[in-house]
């Protein structure tokens, strides 16, 4: 949840879209969680795009309120924090918190 008192940004206020896992061909201990409202393999071409080295989606899942997902994911993982939206956590912890936030704010995969 944000704060009441400021508006919420574009992305804090998306209803539906991605959280993903990236990894970033030049960081082999270091993972990227964020959310969009587009294609997340789109979503990392888009990145790898923009800057040195490839990024690649190892984990996404399609839910309402992503970026609310990102968020609760940013709060647990805030001391293994290495630079924005970057953390040095395994794969296979970030797959599975973003599994159990989904399960409390459900996917749009489940019925």
């Amino acid at each position: 949840m944000g704060d009441k008192n400021k508006p919420p940004t574009n992305k804090q206020s998306l209803s539906h879209g991605n959280v993903y896992v990236m990894t970033h061909s030049f960081f082999s201990d270091v993972i990227k969680i964020g959310c969009t409202p587009n294609d997340p393999i789109e979503h990392a071409a888009a990145l790898s795009a923009k800057t040195p080295g490839e990024y690649k989606v190892v984990f996404s899942i399609a839910c309402a309120n992503p970026c609310q997902i990102k968020s609760q994911i940013r709060d647990y993982l805030h001391a293994k924090a290495y630079v924005n939206e970057f953390y040095q956590v395994p794969i296979e912890v970030a797959e599975k918190l973003l599994t159990r936030e989904t399960l409390r704010i459900p996917s749009l995969q489940s019925n």
